[in-house]
């Protein structure tokens, strides 16, 4: 008889924590999972996946527009707020349970409780007003969004967290911040008929992307109607009636219905207990780990966002199933972190993977840098003057292809096929030597044969 009451106990029930509990599980592991909100984590319930939902909601005005160019006569149109977030939230119910059924036909015990680390393998319930114990806890807390701090009316924002769950649409728009979550939200509101304004206080958007990338990002976005203010942040917020008066550092003044604070998600491990056992934490209070996601606490683990290393769903997955190969199969197991693939569901939308070109000249010097700009054959025939840029980096010296980044329509759905590609090393030449499908966008990639600059280390 086991000295503890589980196996693992997961704190969190999010992409990591759930594959974590059920692969052990299916090892003959006795698994528990303590949740405090819903099951399924930020992707499935406030993050990714309603989002991608909104995200098509938004499209079809701009398919409405174009499609008179195609001969279609378009009726009046309208929009309903509420009919979008209650078809949203029946599908993100749907999935809970589908999580939830999937955790129970594996055996795994769901507790709703949020749950503290008390002492070594010990775990404090606090709804239930007990304590279990467990031969190793795994922490799959995730992320929470940041706040502006010491902000006069930063009690009116409202964040990723409650986007998802206004109760009408607002019709005037700030949005601070600009990175991913900030950019797609604002391409949302923009194509659901808000007026949008992007408010940043860098000089560029999409910070850590490609640099041609973000410019033209910028542009096609500006292109559809969206302000974006760079180099400027908020300086207070106030309520007047329905609405909110924006003043920021440079002396604008922006009138808006709501103000999402997008500037960016830390650690969720405040409060967690971490401290009680002598967890070390980096920085935004990020659990340090290493390649096992072990912290320096040999019986305490943790995966996903929660240690802030590649914060996206699938790699917390990837992180969640090694650890149970590890710990319950007798296999360790890594997660590699090179070359991931990602999508930015912006409007036009953003696939990458590998390296920037900055990135890619401090790593490699000499670079062949093939890029092509130009309108998809939609927007031909539609009068929509939208770009797209196709962008592939290669080494010189070896002729391998270490980054491509693309903008326009379905670009995340080629940037996993280019993943597959570009993990197994695959050269220029092996793009070129590929037949084109024809006619298709995603013929660039394998019909640019001549570099559009290269770069040398000397020059």
């Amino acid at each position: 008889m086991s000295d503890y009451d589980y196996d693992l106990f997961v704190i969190g029930a999010g992409s990591g924590g759930v594959r974590a509990a059920r692969m052990a599980a299916t090892y003959g592991a006795k698994v528990a999972v303590a949740e405090e909100y819903r099951v399924g984590g930020t992707c499935v319930i406030r993050g990714c996946v309603p989002k991608k939902l909104m995200v098509y909601a938004s499209k079809f005005s701009h398919d409405f527009a174009d499609a008179a160019g195609f001969g279609w006569t378009v009726g009046e149109t309208s929009f309903d707020w509420s009919t979008l977030i209650q078809r949203k939230d029946a599908e993100i119910d749907r999935l809970n349970g589908l999580y939830i059924k999937n955790l129970e036909r594996h055996n795994v015990e769901i507790i709703q409780s949020r749950a503290e680390i008390q002492a070594p393998h010990r775990i404090w319930l606090s709804r239930e007003e007990r304590h279990v114990t467990a031969k190793y806890i795994l922490v799959a807390t995730g992320g929470r969004p940041n706040m502006p701090q010491d902000l006069p009316g930063a009690e009116h924002l409202i964040t990723s967290n409650e986007v998802f769950h206004l109760d009408e649409m607002p019709k005037r728009v700030v949005v601070v911040g600009a990175g991913y979550i900030a950019l797609e939200f604002a391409c949302i509101f923009n194509g659901l008929g808000a007026k949008t304004t992007v408010l940043y206080r860098g000089e560029e958007i999409l910070r850590g992307f490609d640099d041609e990338i973000r410019a033209t990002l910028h542009e096609e976005m500006e292109g559809r109607g969206i302000t974006i203010i760079t180099e400027d942040n908020l300086a207070s917020v106030e309520k007047h009636g329905n609405g909110l008066t924006v003043k920021t550092i440079a002396g604008r003044t922006l009138e808006a219905d709501q103000v999402l604070s997008a500037i960016g998600r830390s650690p969720y491990t405040n409060g967690l207990g971490l401290n009680k056992v002598g967890v070390e934490l980096g920085r935004n209070g990020a659990i340090k780990v290493d390649e096992y996601n072990r912290t320096n606490v040999d019986h305490i683990f943790a995966v996903g966002d929660v240690t802030d290393r590649v914060n996206l769903t699938p790699v917390a997955i990837r992180e969640g199933a090694a650890l149970a190969e590890t710990l319950f199969n007798n296999n360790p197991t890594t997660t590699d972190y090179e070359n991931i693939a990602t999508a930015v569901f912006t409007q036009p939308e953003i696939g990458t993977v590998g390296m920037t070109e900055a990135q890619a000249k401090e790593a490699f010097g000499n670079l062949d840098i093939y890029s092509a700009k130009f309108r998809p054959m939609k927007n031909t025939l539609a009068g929509n003057d939208e770009k797209m840029l196709m962008k592939i980096i290669v080494a010189a010296d070896s002729g391998k292809v270490v980054g491509c980044h693309i903008l326009g329509p379905d670009a995340g759905e080629m940037s996993q096929l280019l993943g597959i590609a570009i993990k197994m090393g695959a050269t220029k030449a092996d793009f070129d030597a590929t037949v084109a499908v024809h006619p298709t966008a995603a013929e660039e990639l394998v019909t640019m044969k001549e570099p559009s600059r290269r770069v040398r280390k000397d020059g």
